[in-house]
């Protein structure tokens, strides 16, 4: 057994998506899963994905920041491996694909604190994370090998006490504070969801208007393809259009993990929030730190707007009446968000 995989979970292959009914030993995995983590189920249900089950796989998706719908998809169930993972179990190094796991963000957690910058704490194991690492373990007189394993745990615990803050979030607020406050020449990736097309189009369109080159979505519904084009689009901006996963009926989602936050995707959601809340008549949402794939894993600031849930009727009867004036306000939203400074 290597040293990464010793005293980890590890992701059967074959993972199929588990729901309400489903029974069997890969239900039996989630719930040990689940109850390691916190979220217990009933005696009663073990083995079968009843309603505790649900309760608890909604329960650790609400705290994960993932889309809330009680199923054990993709995303849910390699959040579940993630979360078992603990700093110290397995060597961290950069490799393809890319290690990801509570371990990971830990790590970056300490090393922005310490001032070396391992960029937002997204739990990915990437190039910046690997430099930082070096470039720590070149001022501990450690071989500088990118590797995080025994030793250099060892002096991250030693020299944790003197830590404080995060060198990621400092360097993105100085971004923010001397940056060009213009929308204009900012290349925007937009990803509309199938049934919010129109207003999907006002907003392409308004931003043009204002000068923004749009990039619209090819990939798929998948939010790891999607973040993947997105990245390779070389974006300022992404904004993405979809149907709600909460009771509220209006919301707008940013980047945050339990280590950090995206600064200028706060800041641009509350912005938008703002305008399209005052177009659908309800009280202005706070907007919400999430950490699904589309919003972790895109390089840059990113803003998931769900103005309606797919299931309430009335509130989709009355986006699609107001849909010019909704795409509008998101537009003005997205111009206020990067042209008012924080």
């Amino acid at each position: 057994m290597s040293p990464e995989s010793r005293g980890t979970p590890r992701d059967p292959r074959g993972f199929a998506t588990l729901g309400p009914g489903a029974e069997g030993e890969a239900v039996r995995d989630l719930q040990h899963r689940l109850a390691t983590l916190g979220y217990e189920t009933t005696a009663a249900e073990t083995g079968v994905f009843g309603e505790t089950t649900t309760a608890a796989v909604r329960a650790f998706q609400t705290a994960r920041g993932l889309r809330v719908d009680g199923i054990c998809g993709r995303q849910t169930w390699s959040s579940l491996v993630e979360a078992g993972y603990r700093l110290g179990d397995r060597l961290l190094y950069h490799r393809t694909p890319m290690l990801r796991g509570d371990d990971v963000l830990d790590l970056q957690q300490k090393l922005n604190a310490l001032g070396f910058d391992a960029g937002r704490g997204d739990g990915i194991f990437g190039p910046r994370t690997a430099e930082a690492l070096r470039d720590f373990q070149r001022n501990v007189a450690a071989v500088p090998d990118a590797i995080c394993g025994p030793e250099s745990i060892a002096a991250l615990e030693r020299l944790s006490r003197f830590a404080g803050g995060s060198i990621a979030s400092v360097r993105e607020k100085e971004a923010l504070r001397d940056g060009i406050l213009r929308l204009a020449g900012r290349r925007v990736y937009l990803a509309v969801e199938p049934g919010l097309d129109a207003l999907g189009d006002v907003v392409a369109k308004g931003l043009i208007e204002l000068g923004a080159e749009v990039l619209a979505d090819g990939s798929g519904e998948d939010d790891s393809m999607v973040a993947a084009e997105a990245n390779r689009s070389a974006a300022d901006l992404f904004l993405g259009l979809r149907f709600g996963d909460i009771a509220d009926w209006c919301s707008c989602d940013y980047f945050a993990s339990q280590a950090s936050c995206s600064e200028a995707g706060r800041h641009m959601a509350r912005c938008i929030a703002e305008e399209l809340s005052a177009v659908l008549e309800c009280t202005p949402p706070e907007p919400a730190g999430r950490a699904y794939a589309v919003l972790r894993e895109t390089r840059m600031p990113a803003v998931v707007c769900q103005p309606v849930r797919a299931d309430d009727v009335d509130g989709v009867r009355r986006l699609v009446s107001r849909a010019g004036a909704a795409g509008r306000a998101i537009v003005h939203g997205v111009r206020r968000g990067v042209e008012e400074p924080l």
